[in-house]
């Protein structure tokens, strides 16, 4: 998708105040609102337009904008960068709803730019809101590797707050916060933090604070839930007359056994080795069978012998059936 320079589309410096935001706004909504405007293609930039407004006079939204930075050229080709909004503490409200459902960025023809920062997958989408009496809740992201995952612990958090200034500019306050991690704890999962939201006006309940996990990904396991599936290397003689081999699983090596006439791309579990829960996630081992290299005039001559010995053997009869 293509990155779209919201500060460029309203006309405005990056610095710009609320109030120069708002007024450049109305005269660029004036000007290429469809039902009055003569400028050519004034649909597709009354669009652009209402986008970046929706964007730039959000304080919070904004300010997750500027931290992707002011490096990146309008159309050029952007992906979020993976952990883009993690150290940021934004208030959580209600997912926004148009008729029948569909996102505000939906409902509005807002581009896929605008919804992978701000659609229905991201933090922003979380639901929360105002307690009676009492001040928001707030919703903040927490990257784990999956050892975090796996054992638990404790973490601490700077987390950056946006905040309008009386004069109409944005600044970031920062602070920390200490975190019990549950052990398996599973990507996506939201671990409260009570009281420590947006504090309450007129002696009301602080809000809670909300951390959204996301779960790094791992060099030797795919995740879902708390299942792990790890992709395991074996010999051919493993697989055709079946052995023991040690497994890595989040927990520790475990023994494994190998069945005789194994093959490629079987699939064997280990109960409860995945993470931690009620009840605990499996491991589930995919077999690779890999083909020493023939290298050297042995591993040829071993390769021959096969050949000669094994010849009628046909990996493809399949495809002749």
């Amino acid at each position: 998708m293509e990155y779209r320079d919201y500060y460029k589309i309203l006309g405005v410096a990056r610095t710009a105040t609320a109030e120069e935001i708002k007024k450049s706004y109305r005269r660029l909504a004036r000007k290429y609102h469809p039902d009055v405007s003569k400028e050519q293609d004034a649909e597709r930039k009354f669009k652009e337009v209402q986008e970046a407004y929706e964007v730039l006079k959000d304080a919070e939204k904004r300010a997750a904008y500027d931290q992707l930075g002011s490096g990146w050229q309008s159309g050029q080709q952007f992906r979020p960068p993976p952990e883009w909004a993690s150290g940021f503490e934004f208030g959580g409200g209600s997912r926004p709803q148009g008729a029948g459902g569909a996102h505000v960025f939906e409902e509005h023809g807002f581009s896929d730019f605008f919804a992978s920062l701000f659609g229905g997958a991201s933090p922003f989408a979380a639901a929360g809101g105002r307690a009676p009496h009492g001040g928001r809740d707030h919703h903040a992201r927490i990257d784990l590797d999956l050892e975090e995952a796996f054992g638990g612990g404790t973490r601490t958090l700077e987390l950056k707050r946006p905040e309008l200034k009386p004069d109409g500019t944005l600044e970031l306050s920062a602070h920390t916060v200490r975190v019990t991690i549950p052990a398996g704890v599973t990507d996506g999962q939201l671990i409260r933090l009570a009281g420590q939201g947006e504090p309450a006006s007129g002696g009301g309940h602080a809000g809670d604070l909300y951390l959204e996990v996301h779960i790094r990904p791992n060099r030797l396991y795919q995740l879902d839930g708390r299942d792990v599936t790890l992709t395991l290397p074996i010999a051919p003689w493993e697989a055709a007359l079946g052995a023991t081999v040690t497994v890595p699983t989040p927990g520790g090596a475990v023994e494994m056994q190998v069945p005789p006439g194994a093959q490629s791309g079987q699939k064997l579990r280990l109960r409860g080795r995945g993470l931690p829960g009620q009840p605990p996630g499996d491991a589930y081992v995919q077999l690779k069978i890999v083909l020493p290299p023939a290298t050297s005039p042995e591993a040829r001559a071993v390769y021959a012998d096969m050949r000669a010995k094994l010849g009628s053997f046909d990996p493809r009869a399949d495809f002749r059936r």
